[in-house]
């Protein structure tokens, strides 16, 4: 199940700054100015061997000339009803605001864990000045500087023990989820799938807010859809149904195996498509590209090859990705696209033998040898699957920290090309001997 921590407060306190920080590297996200575009305000942060999913609610201040009073107030309670957990984050060197009271009075009444943040206190007369924090009522407050990363250890420390252990899997059934941006067919080819004979739809277990998983027996094809109720109804506003669909397609990803990725023919693949691809591959998943609304596209202008080509270019170095064109509504190719499905499942799952292993990827290794460093020969001595439900390979190296990205490039392409992982991510490490 996804951990995910909302990141709330108002502009200017920090909190894409803070959200970078926990990240682990500086992305273009929301700005507190309207009219950027909100595509890229989420993403995986890693803490004591603990993954969760930060979102940075920033960039949902509608466009209002007075600041915001019940902009900000909407984009608290869609954290309140979608995160686990909340970071509230203020400001040491403007003290307590009117928005800042507003927020925490709607905080102090939800039922999830709140972790009160005061930022900008990288000196002794601030953290003096951030004690006045402490009258917005909550039992725990955390001092730090977003910019220089003093106190955040703390603060993530806490994040991290709340983040439950990764379960064991509750059987052998592959888990497929269907995601991808608004209106680009998922429910028409959810409904495709699933048919008219609804003896066939069992619903696990869910709630509106929770993934629903459905058990698929038919055809001689067993497996289980993931979906998540309720994207469509609660969103009467734009801003909602993008919020919305990004954080419950993060949490939908977490519950499956592959991912089918839904592309609207007529549009091609945008930036939020590649941040959805992105964290499928970080999240270790397979991944099915479906390009949805094939029949509306003129064949004469735009051929399958050169959509095909087009996509590759963007998902590119991670191309060894299936792609299907289909049309939800005249169920073209679904049962192809659940073949292929299942299939990127064999591949996640393909356990090589060790010796098969090294006998060809040695070889590959001789013909074409990792560049020297500093005079001394680099050597790969061994190679070993780890252990993993996804593909992970441990390379034993005399200098194994030396090995350069284009060299294990080099190995990732030769791995894909001797076993097959079509759809499937790789990891690869390096190890001393």
């Amino acid at each position: 199940m996804s951990y995910t921590v909302a990141i709330v407060g108002r502009p200017n306190v920090g909190k894409s700054t803070f959200f970078n920080r926990l990240i682990g590297r500086k992305k273009s996200i929301v700005d507190d100015i309207s009219g950027v575009t909100r595509d890229r305000i989420y993403d995986i942060s890693d803490w004591n061997g603990k993954q969760f999913t930060v979102i940075d609610t920033g960039g949902f201040v509608p466009d209002s000339a007075d600041l915001f009073e019940a902009g900000i107030r909407k984009q608290v309670q869609l954290a309140i009803d979608e995160a686990q957990c909340i970071v509230f984050m203020t400001d040491a060197t403007t003290g307590v605001t009117d928005l800042d009271e507003s927020m925490a009075a709607l905080l102090r009444k939800c039922k999830k864990k709140v972790f009160l943040v005061v930022n900008k206190v990288d000196n002794a007369e601030r953290s003096f000045m951030a004690q006045e924090m402490w009258s917005l009522g909550f039992d725990q407050m955390f001092t730090l500087s977003a910019i220089s990363g003093s106190g955040t250890g703390e603060l993530l420390d806490e994040i991290a023990q709340l983040v439950p252990a990764e379960e064991a899997a509750e059987n052998n059934l592959p888990k497929f989820a269907i995601i991808g941006q608004p209106n680009v067919g998922k429910s028409s080819f959810l409904n495709a799938l699933l048919g008219e004979e609804r003896n066939i739809v069992t619903e696990i277990a869910g709630t509106t807010r929770d993934p629903i998983h459905t058990h698929y027996n038919k055809f001689g094809k067993e497996f289980i859809l993931v979906d998540t109720a309720g994207i469509r109804k609660k969103s009467k506003v734009s801003e909602d149904l993008e919020f919305y669909s990004v954080i419950r397609a993060i949490r939908v990803m977490e519950e499956c195996d592959v991912c089918f990725l839904l592309l609207d023919a007529t549009l091609g693949i945008e930036a939020q498509d590649m941040e959805l691809v992105s964290l499928v591959v970080k999240r270790n998943k397979g991944l099915v590209i479906l390009v949805n609304k094939w029949d509306l596209v003129e064949k004469e202008t735009n051929t399958m090859k050169q959509f095909e080509t087009t996509i590759r270019a963007k998902l590119a170095p991670f191309t060894d990705v299936p792609i299907l064109f289909i049309s939800a509504l005249e169920k073209q190719r679904i049962f192809q696209a659940v073949e292929t499905g299942l299939q990127v499942f064999e591949n996640l799952h393909r356990e090589i033998k060790t010796s098969e292993l090294n006998e060809k990827m040695l070889e590959a290794i001789s013909k074409i040898p990792p560049p020297s460093y500093r005079n001394h020969l680099i050597k790969i001595k061994y190679i070993t699957q780890i252990k993993k439900p996804y593909p992970a390979f441990a390379f034993f190296s005399n200098y194994p920290d030396q090995i350069k990205g284009s060299y294990k490039h080099y190995l990732e392409n030769q791995m894909r090309s001797l076993f097959d992982f079509t759809g499937a991510p790789i990891r690869l490490l390096f190890k001393e001997k």
